[in-house]
């Protein structure tokens, strides 16, 4: 954990040691090349009866001042990079099974989940459609698909250390794996327009027994909302309310096309 800021997924443990080892040494030599700038304005400061050095700064004897340091900083440079790549590998290069698979909608300014349901395959008629609050189980490997509606948008769960862009006409795939259950943030770390401060959701990390509670009745609101879907105009594509218990509206869509008029449920 760096500077005791708390994290939830597998691999937020791994982008925290990556920036401390990155500030230590970047940190080590600055101070280092401080602290002798200071020392020789002291050093060689004008004083009475003390006449300059010239100097080229050729001579072998000061050459190696800056050579040696030079080499450590380059060998320090291969090791961030090292260490670096290792967690972009893991991060973002590196696609583990899936226990499930969430779909996250950015748009102008407000998000949207669809939960996979019950059977948890996503695109079935028992998903759920969430606004601005995304509920996942912890020690479950989620992938996402991140997809954009307008403009260009990040992803960014700062409890994970996890950040993506969201492109207009692409389905970006990523994944996570939550560790700690609580409630916490989502940000859009994109400037998307005048309402990209206000554009936030929240993270629900559950136990998978919590979250199997939430995710049930709204799975079946979703399957009979579907179910009288047909009969409620005859529209293609028309869609059908049914609350959950607890309250909860959810909204199930009679074709795939209907996500792109906002019907989801509200928690």
């Amino acid at each position: 954990m760096l500077l005791h800021l708390p994290n939830a997924s597998t691999y937020a443990g791994d982008v925290d040691n990556l920036v401390l080892w990155v500030t230590l040494l970047t940190g080590f030599w600055f101070f280092a090349a401080e602290g002798m700038f200071f020392w020789l304005m002291w050093r060689f400061r004008a004083r009475p009866g003390v006449r300059s050095q010239y100097i080229t700064g050729k001579e072998p004897d000061l050459k190696r001042w800056i050579n040696w340091p030079h080499t450590i900083i380059l060998v320090f440079d291969i090791i961030i990079i090292v260490m670096a790549v290792n967690v972009w590998v893991k991060v973002k290069q590196t696609l583990p099974s899936a226990d499930d698979t969430v779909r996250i909608v950015s748009q102008q300014w407000t998000w949207t989940f669809e939960h996979s349901g019950n059977d948890g395959i996503l695109d079935t008629a028992d998903d759920v459609w969430t606004s601005d609050t995304l509920h996942v189980a912890a020690g479950k490997t989620y992938h996402f698909l991140l997809e954009s509606k307008d403009v260009l948008h990040s992803f960014f769960v700062p409890v994970f250390r996890l950040k993506q862009d969201a492109i207009p006409g692409r389905t970006i795939t990523g994944w996570f794996k939550p560790t700690k259950t609580g409630t916490y943030d989502i940000l859009c770390a994109e400037i998307c327009g005048i309402g990209h401060g206000l554009m936030g959701a929240r993270i629900v990390i559950e136990t998978p027994e919590q979250h199997a509670a939430w995710m049930q009745p709204r799975s079946q609101a979703a399957l009979a909302a579907a179910a009288a879907a047909p009969s409620s105009g005859g529209t293609p594509g028309a869609s059908a309310a049914i609350t959950a218990p607890g309250g909860t509206t959810t909204m199930a869509a009679g074709t795939r096309s209907l996500k792109t008029r906002w019907n989801y449920s509200t928690n």
